[in-house]
């Protein structure tokens, strides 16, 4: 860049030199005054030095203006506004001095001037200030702030360095940044909450077989009775740890694909009636009658049939277990209508009369490991994992999982995903699929 302005300069003065010469020629032959001509060629080499140079200087920059404009604030926040994290501007006495759009879209409007404790009133941040401004260096801090919600934010504040001399432990501007950690340490809670859940899951049946093996391999190793029972009690809990790690595995299978969605066309209809067909042994030993009632046909839909079985056989075998009581549980499926422009739905009801389930826990039923009650969960094989699975399935094919349930009326759990645009007809089922007993 620098060659290319030496080389523009030297091309002007050269062109004013030869015009220079010629003016000269010309006045010597129109034999114009000495006195006229030497200010004429003064006034031509002035041109000649001062031309080149006021082509070549560029403009100064808007943040050379602002800063030559003696408001420092103006560079720093014209940097700052264009930040996607909140942030302030304070001056050394912990005043506002600017916020970016990104703060005042969390926090709502802050007054400037005022002081920033009465913002961010964590202990941590205004000593993290205090260290900033004595030893001119940044520093970080990591708050929970639980007002106007629970959220997890690092904040950084760093002195923005020395300002027409000043010092850097006397620097009047100090930013203060705010990075939100509010997801991340879900996510990590998430996976501490995980973690040690599934090792308590494992835990406990591991320890009962562990005991009944140094059992029989020592008190009771003549005793026939005992080997048959702790026998039968060893095998259950080994189908249990075997449960809770297939679910585990399937689980983290349907994690690894959540972002793909399913492209494959299929018929709900005949998934459901093989579902119920499964679900027969498991009824009749229960002494509960599961029907299935299919209004509309076909119910094509865009997902894997293997994960909505797994949906449907899920949300069947809860209700089987924990809606006992209630002696019956029907399955009804029906295509409705489309809200706002979009596509029909097909929704899939799963309802059962038994004893249903308390308000205050229906929003964590699809959380892991969350059970309504412990000891009966676990009595009844469950694994604490059939209804997260049925959630991520769900939120991979852009479907919905309403539950509407109250003590004593038992609970309805319905699956709701987009129809691909067919012609539906009503049903006619053969003899012996609309009702299964």
């Amino acid at each position: 860049m620098l060659l290319a302005l030496a080389r523009r300069a030297d091309a002007a003065r050269v062109a004013l030199v030869v015009a220079a010469l010629v003016v000269a020629g010309f006045w010597i032959i129109a034999d114009v005054a000495p006195a006229t001509a030497a200010l004429g060629l003064a006034a031509i080499w002035v041109a000649i030095l001062a031309s080149p140079m006021a082509s070549t200087v560029p403009a100064a920059s808007p943040l050379r203006r602002a800063s030559a404009g003696g408001d420092p604030l103006a560079v720093y926040a014209a940097v700052t506004d264009g930040l996607p994290d909140p942030c302030f501007l304070i001056d050394a006495k912990g005043l506002v001095r600017f916020k970016n759009t990104a703060a005042d879209a969390l926090f709502g409007g802050v007054e400037v001037g005022r002081p920033i404790s009465f913002l961010l009133r964590a202990p941590e941040i205004g000593e993290a200030i205090q260290r900033a401004q004595k030893t001119g260096s940044p520093a970080k801090v990591t708050v929970f702030e639980r007002v106007p919600a629970d959220r997890w934010f690092e904040v950084r504040v760093s002195p923005l360095g020395p300002i027409r001399g000043g010092k850097p432990d006397k620097a009047p501007v100090f930013l203060v940044l705010l990075r939100d950690l509010t997801e991340a340490q879900r996510v990590e809670r998430m996976r501490v909450d995980f973690v040690a859940n599934a090792s308590h899951e494992l835990r406990t049946p591991l320890a009962s077989v562990i005991g009944f093996i140094e059992t029989l391999q020592g008190p009771a190793r003549n005793d026939a009775q005992a080997h048959d029972r702790f026998l039968d009690i060893m095998a259950e809990q080994a189908r249990r740890m075997s449960r809770l790690i297939d679910d585990l595995m399937s689980l983290s299978r349907i994690e690894l694909k959540a972002h793909v969605r399913p492209e494959t066309v299929i018929d709900v209809a005949p998934i459901l009636e093989h579902v119920a067909d499964a679900m027969q042994p498991l009824a009749i030993d229960s002494g509960v009658a599961v029907t299935l009632d299919i209004k509309d046909r076909p119910l094509m839909a865009v997902g894997d049939r293997d994960e909505l079985a797994q949906v449907f056989q899920n949300l069947v075998h809860n209700a089987i277990k924990y809606g006992q009581s209630g002696g019956r549980v029907a399955v009804t499926a029906t295509l409705g209508p489309g809200q706002s422009g979009r596509a029909r739905r097909i929704a899939v009801s799963v309802r059962d009369w038994g004893a249903g389930i308390a308000p205050e826990h229906l929003p964590r039923l699809t959380e892991r490991f969350y059970r309504v009650d412990t000891a009966s969960s676990r009595e009844k094989g469950g694994t604490g994992l059939g209804l997260a699975i049925v959630k991520h399935i769900l939120n991979r094919h852009r479907a919905q999982l309403n539950i509407d349930s109250k003590p004593g009326e038992g609970a309805a759990f319905t699956v709701t995903l987009d129809c691909v645009e067919t012609v539906a007809k009503p049903a006619n089922p053969q003899p012996g699929k609309a009702k299964k007993q």
